[in-house]
């Protein structure tokens, strides 16, 4: 969990960057999420290659478990070897699909632990401050079992302000100005589903993630195909939507709305890739690119010297002319013997008549 709280504290200095300048919190999620997958779409083209080329490399992989269907080792290394030698690298394609969950984790780290990794206050101030909110009976109940003390006080700062004496002036003002934006589109993105009524409409957000999250999968494995899918991406098609619903109604309404936005962007990535990255366009890519290279490794070889070009092409004449002289007097051999052969047996049929 220290690893995810690291990876939260420094998302929350984009994410405080982004308020900042917006002074919503709910805008600044949306705005994160794109900066993300911008950042990440060099990853997202590299997996669709990868992809694209295991497709064309099916049929071999097929032929494989034909040859080594009783010898399972046998056939992981052949395998090995043909991605080797084409390339391919399979593990890429589960790399992209399970990296939405280190980051929704930071995002998850920086949201509940707002003070931390968002404002960044000195640890020493807010474990003063957590702990004289654990002695409050109806705050203390509502945090849990310590996850939530920081967004109790992000929360509740109006009425704890008074009491609030160990942060500094500078930090309060941090808090005051960070705590007035997490309303959005009049949700609340500090409390959470599981323990909000039904008229704050928070229900709207896991149901949002669960409807989005089947929607996108169900579009991308049938633009992909089943045939490109590897293991883990199979299993993620129905267990990465599960886990995001299960998170959005549990966890705080920042880290739902993430979730959503999240969903909305990588389904509009999709649509891009299909457009313009698909599978043959990629293949039809990479031979031009090959050919490429051959003619400019062609064109880059420098001509030998007259005096050596004319060196070798002789030696080459004269090698055809010692085939040529070869291959005659093997032809004036066979057909002397054959020659001979047909007059003794002339002989032997006279003799014996």
């Amino acid at each position: 969990m220290a690893i995810f709280n690291f990876f939260g504290s420094l998302l929350g200095y984009l994410l405080w960057a982004l308020y900042t300048v917006f002074r919503n919190y709910g805008v600044a999620i949306i705005l994160f999420t794109v900066i993300l997958k911008v950042v990440m779409f060099p990853l997202s083209v590299k997996q669709q290659k990868s992809m694209s080329a295991q497709t064309k490399l099916a049929d071999k992989q097929k032929e494989l478990q034909q040859r080594y269907a009783n010898n399972q080792q046998k056939y992981n290394d052949e395998l090995m070897k043909l991605y080797e030698k084409e390339g391919v690298n399979p593990g890429t394609g589960c790399l992209m699909t399970l990296l939405p969950f280190p980051i929704m984790l930071g995002i998850f780290y920086s949201v509940i632990m707002p003070l931390s990794n968002t404002l960044h206050i000195a640890s020493d101030t807010i474990a003063q401050a957590t702990d004289y909110i654990s002695r409050i009976p109806g705050v203390a109940s509502a945090s849990g079992l310590g996850l939530y003390q920081e967004l109790q006080i992000i929360k509740h700062f109006d009425v704890l302000r008074p009491n609030l004496t160990m942060f500094s002036a500078n930090d309060i003002d941090k808090i005051e100005f960070f705590s007035k934006g997490f309303r959005f589109l009049g949700l609340d993105l500090l409390a959470s589903p599981q323990g909000s009524s039904f008229m704050t409409f928070l229900w709207i957000i896991p149901v949002l993630s669960l409807v989005f999250s089947f929607g996108t999968q169900f579009y991308t494995t049938k633009s992909m195909g089943n045939g490109t899918q590897t293991g883990c991406m199979k299993a993620m098609v129905y267990v990465f939507p599960l886990i995001s619903v299960y998170w959005a109604f549990i966890m705080p309404a920042a880290v739902g709305m993430y979730n959503i936005v999240s969903i909305l962007a990588s389904f509009l990535q999709t649509l891009i890739m299909n457009k313009h990255f698909s599978a043959e366009q990629l293949a039809v890519r990479k031979e031009a690119s090959r050919a490429v290279a051959i003619e400019i490794a062609e064109g880059s070889l420098r001509p030998l010297p007259a005096t050596q070009q004319k060196l070798i092409a002789d030696k080459l004449v004269t090698a055809d002319k010692q085939e040529q002289e070869q291959e005659e007097v093997k032809h004036k051999q066979k057909k002397k013997k054959s020659g001979s052969g047909s007059g003794d047996t002339a002989s032997y049929l006279g003799s014996k008549k």
